[in-house]
């Protein structure tokens, strides 16, 4: 991508749309993963996600990268740091949200709560200046207002999934989700969503680190000024994700995994995996030059983007099958909003 010269929020909706889509589908390449505990195919997917993908593009797309770091505010890198490292924690119990509640309703409730706490809280810790943009500029009260119809749009999807646990018999329900059982889906998708948003935090955390991108030579273009904030908020994602992998790898003695046929395909739809998760990240951080003022709202669009994909996903994979007409109702209100939040995103972002 060219640098970006002016605001273009319809291409930044794009950007965020599409990582959204990457977001929803990361987990469906686990499913191609045979005789490997979780793990061993976890641990490839963390490390090519969180490590391999992202510091390939920062030295393709940013090549300053080490010298923005070495010259970067410590207090901002450890913060990044810090925030990937509570977002891994989230991260771990991702699997869990979603082995008991499913794709569609698993990422609809666990991104919510990531959407609500990293749009709202960022520009609170920001102070004066950004609050009295988000409140009390027509742009920042759109920005809001779109946030707030996002999260009804959760809110109508969450209650989709508790109708459809109180409609359907239990052997119906397991027929789609094997494990299905909305209150341990339920715990494990508050935690998981409230510290994934400390992802937001780190990404929205590291102004002078991508004003240095800017300036350091050889310069970084505006779109691709985000990556050195990037490569270390995952980092700490790793720092969590891959050390717990090691010990489980010897707790359960597991390690012998990674030579277990089939090796070469578990390898590869692993590493797909990750390949994907990192890409919705990616576009986040490209797409917010394109938002001007009002990139804050990005977060919201991207988590709502993925509910969308995955309740879409959801439907394709049978997960709503035999609800009624409450329940298909509460749904489809859920998907509109989200539709309608996006669009008004946008609009957020051209005021």
């Amino acid at each position: 991508m060219n640098q970006v010269n002016a605001t273009n929020p319809m291409f930044g909706i794009f950007l965020f749309m599409l990582g959204g889509l990457s977001g929803a589908v990361f987990y469906l390449p686990f499913s191609k993963v045979k005789k490997w505990a979780w793990e061993s195919y976890w641990l490839i997917y963390a490390l090519v996600g969180l490590v391999l993908v992202p510091w390939i593009l920062a030295f393709t797309t940013a090549p300053n990268t080490l010298a923005v770091l070495r010259a970067a505010p410590q207090h901002e890198i450890v913060y990044c740091l810090i925030c990937g490292m509570l977002w891994g924690f989230g991260g771990l119990t991702w699997g869990l949200m979603i082995r008991y509640l499913g794709v569609g309703l698993g990422l609809a409730m666990g991104a919510g709560l990531t959407s609500a706490a990293g749009t709202l809280i960022p520009p609170m810790l920001k102070g004066s200046a950004a609050m009295t943009a988000m409140f009390h500029t027509r742009g920042g009260q759109a920005s809001v207002v779109a946030a707030a119809v996002s999260l009804v749009g959760i809110v109508c999807v969450g209650l989709a999934g508790r109708s459809k646990e109180s409609e359907l018999p239990e052997e119906e329900k397991k027929k789609t989700v094997a494990e299905f059982n909305f209150r341990k889906g339920l715990t494990a998708a508050v935690f998981a969503g409230l510290m994934s948003s400390a992802m937001s935090f780190g990404l929205q955390g590291g102004p002078g680190i991508q004003k240095l991108a800017l300036s350091t030579a050889p310069v970084t273009s505006v779109t691709w000024a985000g990556i050195p904030v990037l490569v270390v908020v995952l980092m700490g994602g790793f720092l969590i994700n891959g050390g717990w992998c090691l010990v489980l790898n010897f707790r359960n003695r597991t390690a012998g995994d990674y030579v277990k046929p089939p090796v070469g395909t578990n390898l590869f739809f692993a590493a797909l995996a990750g390949v994907l998760w990192c890409f919705q990240f990616v576009c986040f951080k490209t797409g917010e030059p394109s938002m001007g003022s009002t990139s804050y709202i990005g977060w919201a669009v991207l988590m709502a983007a993925s509910i969308l994909f995955s309740q879409l996903l959801g439907i394709l994979l049978g997960e709503w099958k035999g609800t009624g007409a409450k329940t298909r109702g509460l749904l489809a209100a859920g998907l509109v909003l989200l539709i309608a939040s996006s669009a008004l995103a946008g609009y957020a972002g051209s005021l």
